[in-house]
């Protein structure tokens, strides 16, 4: 189970500061090369936007990476926020593992 205490880079986060300020890249400027609105960047880069797998492979496309980076970044977010809360750690405490098959 995901135990660090630390919340992961955001998919945002990794966007704006590893992708899209070093290659000068504005919001517009990404939705024009995504095919998307203006918006969904914006809510992709603040956090109001999930990494869908038909967004993880646009972005893949226009950066030259794998689909697999963009959904593991979102992956390891949902597991951290998961982890992170009280409601879901409360449901998560009253699952009881199976026994083995003999």
């Amino acid at each position: 189970m995901l135990t660090t205490k630390r919340k992961p880079a955001s998919v945002g986060e990794i966007l704006i500061e590893e992708f899209m300020e070093p290659m000068g890249l504005t919001q517009g400027a990404l939705a024009e090369a995504m095919g998307v609105q203006r918006k969904h960047v914006n809510e992709l880069c603040n956090g109001r936007r999930a990494v869908t797998a038909p967004t993880a492979l646009i972005l893949a496309r226009v950066f030259g990476n794998s689909p697999d980076f963009w959904l593991n970044a979102q992956r390891r977010n949902d597991l951290w926020a998961a982890m992170h809360s009280p409601r879901e750690r409360e449901r998560i405490e009253r699952a009881r593992p199976l026994a083995p098959a003999a």
